[in-house]
């Protein structure tokens, strides 16, 4: 395979990007269908759910990138791979939190 030129951090966090996003929405569709467990626990952890929500959204993206890029997973994927990954990822992400709500 051919060299792009493509840091494996980029490709980690870009990869850790696309995961975080998909979590960030199965989570909120988590909190929302579990408001007496899963949203109160947030909201007593930090005081607002969404702070609790951001926190576990950065921790797993720092936490997923680093781990991803210390094994050289998809170290040598391209440019287009990548932003097809990230788009897909956003998409479906934002079609699991409309189709929750709607």
């Amino acid at each position: 395979m051919k060299d792009t030129g493509i840091g494996k951090y980029t490709v980690s966090f870009a990869l850790a990007f696309a995961v975080t996003s998909l979590l960030s929405a199965v989570l909120v569709v988590a909190k929302e269908r579990n408001e007496d467990t899963l949203l109160a626990w947030m909201k007593a952890a930090t005081g607002h759910h969404w702070i609790s929500h951001g926190i576990l959204d950065l921790l797993v993206f720092v936490l997923l990138g680093w781990a991803l890029a210390q094994i050289g997973f998809g170290a040598r994927w391209s440019g287009n791979v990548l932003s097809a990954i990230i788009t897909s990822s956003v998409v479906l992400s934002s079609l699991i939190i409309a189709g929750f709500f709607v």
